[in-house]
């Protein structure tokens, strides 16, 4: 039956652990992602594709600081802007590409994204996100006094911190329902999208800081009224005592079980609990079914043969 999709997976499947990072590796590897993507699309999904920027980002800002004093300075929300479409770039050629092989016909675009938040979101007054790479004390010194907040990493450097506010609404949801409405893949909310605020008069303004991909996806399928989120990891399964001699993977579970592991602890901050939180809120505000399952089991997850499915009860 078809089914409007969204489907999230992180910057991490694009520049792999180990890898220099070349533009030629992330073409490969992109090519390896979507693999299992375009058996969903053979189905015949509406579907969006959003992904995670991670490494990216943090190449960006690299670039950033090694141009200090020869060329602009660029706000992180910016960087942001330009990994969307980096790797939009790289996901749409590769997924057309493999679709033209494949005989599907279906159109794919990018769209660049950004997510409203809060003005008065806690994140923007007390930054607290590291981004980018490690600098020395007297570096980190120098760029708190361009303005950038600066903290020390246990021990190992000091790194810069942004604000990371929660998501709350994607201001080209509209224009995502018509195009996926219309046969068209669309990639969006890359990166979480570039956050944003609204001003009296009702324009936007950019937050230097950055969204979590997982929540704004999770925003972006309620508003488009997505029956299904699946978000794409490093993990088959969802894990309780995760790395512990009583570890125990988790085939389903409903949103209740999921805030009481969360409450227990399971979820570690800045790489499962996100995840987990993205999917409490797809299910409470209208989604159907939520999936946590590994990039090369896309397919077996939506069709109940692999992954973490969790539901509202």
């Amino acid at each position: 039956m078809k089914k409007r999709i969204v489907v999230a997976f992180g910057g991490n499947a694009i520049i792999q652990e180990g890898q220099e990072g070349t533009v030629y590796e992330q073409f490969a590897n992109t090519r390896a992602a979507i693999r299992n993507i375009v058996e969903l699309i053979r189905e015949g999904h509406e579907m969006v594709i959003t992904h995670g920027n991670g490494p990216q980002v943090g190449n960006i800002l690299v670039r950033v600081e090694a141009a200090k004093g020869l060329a602009y300075d660029v706000p992180l929300g910016v960087c942001v802007a330009e990994t969307q479409g980096e790797m939009g770039y790289m996901i749409a050629q590769s997924l057309q590409n493999r679709l033209i092989r494949d005989n599907i016909r279906r159109d794919v675009t990018c769209l660049i994204t950004q997510v409203v938040c809060d003005r008065d979101d806690p994140s923007i007054l007390n930054p607290s996100k590291p981004v980018g790479r490690f600098f020395s004390k007297d570096e980190a010194v120098e760029m708190q006094a361009r303005g950038k907040i600066m903290v020390e990493d246990a021990g190992r450097g000091w790194r810069r911190v942004v604000p990371s506010p929660v998501p709350r609404r994607v201001v080209e949801s509209p224009t995502i329902r018509r195009l996926i409405e219309n046969d068209c893949i669309v990639i969006a909310c890359g990166g979480g999208g570039m956050p944003v605020y609204i001003e009296d008069d009702g324009t936007y303004e950019g937050i230097d800081g950055v969204v979590d991909k997982d929540r704004a996806s999770a925003v972006l399928a309620n508003e488009i009224g997505a029956e299904e989120l699946i978000i794409l990891t490093q993990i088959e399964r969802v894990a309780i005592h995760f790395k512990q001699p009583d570890q125990r993977f988790i085939d389903r579970m409903t949103v209740a079980e999921a805030k009481k592991y969360m409450a227990e602890g399971h979820f570690a901050a800045g790489s499962m609990l996100p995840k987990i939180e993205a999917v409490i809120d797809f299910l409470e505000n209208g989604g159907r079914r939520a999936i946590i399952a590994s990039l090369d089991k896309a397919h077996e997850a939506l069709h109940g043969k692999s992954g973490t499915l969790v539901t509202l009860t």
